[in-house]
């Protein structure tokens, strides 16, 4: 660590680049040491003139917002990991108010799925209630597995793809304790339907889109599911309005 004469706290990168803290709010303040974290891009928006503000589900730390300094810049290492669905291990700084990302080893960018207009627009939705479920420095592993996880099925479309949004919905209300388990066990539901809802339930994340429905037992499946999300969330998704008018 090193300072300027203007009493800016300086550090250096794994590459060797002096790096400052800035907070959202454009303050600069000290950083410590650099946090590798585990995590996958929820959003990605520009920031300033090259950089980029990303959020961040993380193992490690839940939600965190990063700022990514010189990402829109063609030339800069940070280009194609500050994007939406790169996972992999983020080098980051943490300061005031925000993270700064410095480095990047992304593993997994989903090319499918950005291929995909119709995936894409699942996978956006999905990156928006990972977001409203999660939270700073609160356990995210599960929801990070369960985004990882949906998004590998998506590109198969077997289940479906409404399947899939139906199943995450209802494991993310689930790991959120949010989930009445005694809907498994409505005797106004079909036998199949309420075995369907108790395997989304208790399942492995690993397991979760190994199964499919039949039209009639799927649509009962949907208007469960429907209604809780009536209940449990309050507010919009843009996403989801975007899908709706495609499927329209």
């Amino acid at each position: 660590m090193g300072s300027s004469d203007t009493g800016k706290a300086q550090f250096r990168s794994p590459t060797g680049q002096a790096l400052t803290a800035t907070g959202k709010d454009g303050r600069e303040g000290a950083m410590g040491d650099p946090l590798k974290v585990t995590g996958m891009v929820l959003s990605a928006v520009p920031a300033g003139e090259y950089d980029r503000r990303t959020v961040l589900l993380t193992r490690e730390r839940g939600k965190i917002t990063a700022f990514a300094r010189g990402a829109r810049k063609p030339n800069s290492s940070l280009l194609a990991a500050a994007t939406p669905f790169a996972f992999g291990i983020f080098t980051v700084y943490e300061g005031k108010s925000a993270y700064t990302l410095v480095q990047a080893d992304i593993s997994e960018y989903f090319r499918e799925v950005r291929e995909d207009v119709v995936a894409a627009c699942y996978a956006c939705y999905f990156m928006e209630l990972a977001e409203y479920y999660t939270r700073e420095n609160l356990d995210a592993s599960g929801v990070l597995n369960l985004l990882y996880a949906t998004l590998r099925a998506l590109p198969k479309q077997q289940p479906d793809n409404e399947l899939i949004r139906c199943v995450f919905e209802m494991k993310a209300m689930v790991m959120n304790g949010e989930y009445p388990y005694e809907a498994a066990e409505d005797p106004s539901l079909h036998e199949s339907t309420r075995y369907a809802i108790s395997y989304v339930i208790y399942a492995p994340v690993q397991k979760l889109y190994q199964f499919t429905l039949r039209p009639e037992i799927f649509t009962e499946f949907r208007k469960v599911q429907d209604y809780y999300n009536s209940l449990s969330i309050d507010r919009k998704f843009k996403s989801l309005d975007i899908l709706q008018q495609m499927m329209a």
